[in-house]
């Protein structure tokens, strides 16, 4: 009986163990390729990474509501200035909204295309990833969060879109934009100099 309580044990701890493994590869690293996902459009239209196999892919962790993303948006247009200098260079922008239902943030599809109108954006899609799955995946935590993959699928960049953690709309003229600058040196074959950044925010309302 002993001996089958301890087999018992050991067992449980081994699958454990196993998905604890299975969760750490599994999650974004810089370095190591993007992990695969799937999410809807505000279209309807089914979207994975793997659909942009090859092109450079920025993903933009955002909510509507945060103050630090209004900062980048509304009150200064920064996110879409890169959005749309991004875009134009063939990245493909996917702005992922990780709130769970009934949260701050959680705009249904016709609110999300109004904010996107108003805000005019350039991102490619607009994703909404309710129940969480992809933003855990990434390990997004504040909004705005960005991460870059290259065009052969490795993640690249992952932090914050810039070098001064602030709600203040005047500070963006004097900061350094992260991802821009990842684009750069992506564009010129050449490594991102700054590859990992702490993201700053508002908290992922998961």
């Amino acid at each position: 009986m002993k001996s089958t309580l301890i087999s018992r044990v050991f067992r449980s701890v081994f699958i454990a163990a196993s998905f604890f493994v299975t969760g750490v590869l599994g999650a974004a690293m810089v370095g190591q390729p993007a992990p695969a996902f799937t999410l809807i459009d505000l279209n309807g239209k089914t979207l994975s990474l793997a659909d942009f196999k090859g092109k450079v892919v920025v993903l933009e962790w955002t909510n509507p509501e945060c103050p630090f993303v209004k900062k980048h948006y509304d009150k200064s247009g920064n996110m879409p200035a890169t959005q749309k200098s991004a875009v134009a260079d063939g990245v493909i922008w996917l702005s992922i909204n990780s709130s769970a239902a009934g949260k701050e943030g959680d705009y249904d599809v016709a609110a999300a295309k109004l904010w996107l109108a108003a805000e005019k954006s350039a991102a490619t899609a607009y994703l909404r990833d309710i129940d969480g799955k992809v933003g855990h995946l990434y390990g997004a935590k504040t909004t705005p969060h960005l991460f870059v993959i290259n065009e052969e699928g490795v993640l690249v960049y992952a932090g914050a879109i810039d070098s001064i953690r602030s709600a203040n709309p005047s500070d963006i003229a004097k900061a350094e934009n992260y991802v821009s600058s990842a684009l750069a040196a992506i564009k010129a074959g050449k490594p991102v100099e700054k590859a990992n950044t702490q993201p700053y925010g508002c908290s992922v309302k998961y």
